[in-house]
């Protein structure tokens, strides 16, 4: 799942080291992006309303996918970035199937942005992922940021991360790397000159992580 204001094309090379790989890939739209366009709705106010109902549709997604047939069998990843990687963190929260997740420059503490216009203390209360890690269940995971994120704080989604360890009984399975300035716009919007690294950082978690080692 991508981030505000752009769509599930946004970067192809992803995919393509994913397929060259092994691993089939389904991107979709967040909600008012993309094939089902809604600029109101790409306004920072929106945010959690865009993550609350991506949340909500991730299961017919799914379900969609096992109706087809092609993937019986197959163990499955969630992941996103940004608001994305924020709907991402709260399907986790609750009860799922997914055997794996990756989630890049977002945050699953989210009282880290009450600063900005996207804070809503209603769907905080009630969807803040480091609030509602009852049900978190542990699956090999994987944390990207920059570190000088100028629009969600790496403190915010490190402390995120510190409490899914201390929940753990395999602490290590949970992994967070943080890079350096990488000429990104906003340090936020990809990881400029260290992309390729990331990718290849992505794919080589997923297919340890899909691995069939039956």
């Amino acid at each position: 799942m991508h981030g505000r204001t752009v769509t599930k094309e946004l970067d192809p090379g992803r995919y393509l080291r994913l397929a060259r790989a092994g691993i089939a890939t389904c991107a979709v739209d967040l909600p008012g992006h993309g094939e089902r366009l809604d600029a109101l709705r790409q306004a920072p106010e929106e945010t959690l309303g865009v993550v609350e109902q991506m949340v909500g549709e991730l299961d017919a997604v799914v379900a969609d996918l096992d109706a087809s047939g092609e993937y019986a069998g197959c163990k499955r990843a969630l992941g996103g970035m940004s608001a994305g990687g924020m709907a991402a963190l709260v399907r986790l929260t609750r009860p799922h199937a997914f055997d794996a997740a990756v989630v890049e420059c977002t945050t699953g503490s989210w009282r880290w942005q009450q600063h900005r216009a996207m804070f809503d203390a209603a769907r905080v209360a009630a969807m803040n992922p480091i609030d509602h890690l009852q049900h978190w269940r542990e699956v090999p995971f994987l944390a990207l940021h920059n570190s000088e994120d100028e629009w969600i704080p790496v403190d915010g989604q490190r402390e995120f991360v510190d409490a899914v360890r201390a929940r753990a009984t395999h602490p290590e399975a949970v992994q967070f790397h943080v890079y350096g300035p990488t000429g990104a716009p906003f340090e936020h919007a990809g990881f400029g000159r260290m992309a390729s690294d990331a990718k290849e950082r992505v794919t080589a978690f997923l297919t340890r992580s899909l691995a069939d080692t039956e």
